[in-house]
This record gives structure tokens, sequence and C-alpha cells, in this order.
């Protein structure tokens, strides 16, 4: 049983223009210990499926599951069991790491020794272990990053859902999240389903790309066959992929993604 699936998940916004079709119909299923990524471009309704499968934003068409539990019947269910680190990130630059992990555990009900004892479990599985009582204003914006990712992970979800989680970082920051993304699968078996722009990330990170264009998922597969499907080769380029899977007309409501 796949750890998440969807079935024609949809999210129409009421403007003062008229309905917008943020998400049109998503069908997609992840597998337990994926990592799974999904391009697409400016506006092609990724945050927004993101924020529906965490529950922060309610469907207004479709279906889906999380680990088990049904997204529209089941809200609390599916949030015992994701996490969701959003792309601005949440830290208060006026408290400690330690104190920020203790609250977050305090937050998830854990009791004052438990949330100091995962405080430092979390810290030393995301690299901040030596830097516990340090003011998280004074942290890099990678260790910032590792530390939101370290407060998704309080409750030790199955399913982790990144926004762009890379985004503002250096080179090096950048290699250091795709490493601990890697372990948090590796390690501790954690599903975990990103966004992102740069096309790099998702070709050496993901084990499958789900593009979504115009609120549908218009192709998935691996980031070798997309490119050998789209590109010609297996060695070309993910961006020469990625243009020609978007780069074309708009896919009609009730064409079927390309998967390879």
């Amino acid at each position: 049983m796949p750890i998440i699936s969807t079935a024609g998940l949809a999210r129409t916004f009421d403007t003062k223009a008229g309905p917008v079709e943020a998400v049109r119909s998503v069908d997609l299923t992840v597998r337990t210990g994926e990592i799974v990524g999904l391009l697409g471009p400016n506006g092609a309704g990724k945050t927004t499926t993101l924020r529906m499968l965490t529950t922060l934003l309610a469907p207004t068409g479709g279906a889906a599951t999380v680990v088990g539990c049904d997204l529209i019947g089941d809200p609390a269910g599916v949030r015992e069991r994701c996490g969701y680190v959003a792309q601005s990130g949440g830290v208060d630059p006026h408290i400690t790491v330690r104190e920020e992990l203790v609250t977050q555990g305090r937050l998830y009900r854990l009791s004052k020794a438990d949330a100091v004892a995962r405080a430092a479990e979390l810290a030393e599985d995301v690299g901040l272990g030596e830097l516990l009582d340090r003011r998280t204003a004074a942290l890099s914006g990678g260790q910032r990053r590792r530390l939101d990712i370290a407060m998704g992970l309080t409750h030790r979800p199955a399913v982790l859902f990144l926004d762009e989680p890379t985004t503002g970082l250096d080179p090096a920051g950048r290699a250091d999240l795709w490493d601990l993304v890697r372990r948090l699968r590796d390690d501790f078996g954690t599903t975990v389903v990103l966004t992102t722009h740069y096309l790099d990330e998702a070709d050496a990170l993901a084990d499958r790309l789900v593009v979504i264009d115009g609120g549908l998922v218009v192709a998935e597969g691996t980031p070798a066959a997309l490119r050998e499907r789209f590109a010609g080769s297996s060695g070309a380029s993910l961006q020469d992929a990625f243009l020609a899977i978007t780069g074309r007309a708009p896919v009609s409501a009730d064409a079927a993604p390309v998967s390879v």
C-alpha cells in the first residue's frame, strides 16, 4: 500500500476576478522510503498540493490518504504522521536551539524530560549537537534550515514534506542538506516529498520526479528516465527534459500524465 495516494486532488480559489484552479486534478502515488521531487514552473500548483497533503489547506475536490489516514476524514491522523517544513521557516531568533527544540517537543505534548531528551537527539541527528546553546539568530542559513527540519521531525513522522528546503543556501549548505535528506531516508526510513526549482538538486536527490504544470501531473519517473524520454538521452540535462515537458501547449484536463 502506498504511503501517499491521491485521486483527482484539486483546489480552486474564489477571487474577485472569478475562480482560479490552482490545482486541477492531481493523481499521485508515493511509496514508503522514497524521496520524491515535485517540479514545475511558478504557479504550477506544487506548494498548494503540499499544503493540502499536510491539512493546511482544504481540498475542493478529489481524495487522498497519507500514511493510511484519510485527508478529509481524519486530518488529525494525517498531522500526527507527517512533518512539514515551509519555505520561510519559523524559528524564534531570540532563543537558543535547545529552547526552540524543547518548545516544539512540548507543543507535541512531550513531558519536559522527554522534550529535553528529544531536543538533544534531534540536534545530533541533524548535525547541530554542538550548537544547542547558540541563539538561532547566530546560526548560518544552512544551520537554520537544519533546525527547521529538526522541528519537523520532533514527533518522528513517517513522511516529511519539504517546500523548497535549500532556497537561498550556498552550494556547501545545499550539499549538507542533501546529505541530511538522504540520511533521513537511509537511516530512519523517512519518506520525503520535496518541491524545488533547482533541477540539479532534483536530479541528484530524488528517487523519482513528478512534474506538475497547470495544476496537473504531466510527467513522472526517475530523473534518468525523464531525461531519456524527453531529452533523448539518459545523459542529457534534466533542464532540457523539463523544458520539453513544460514548454508545450497546456495539457488538457483529461490527458494522462506520461510515466516512465
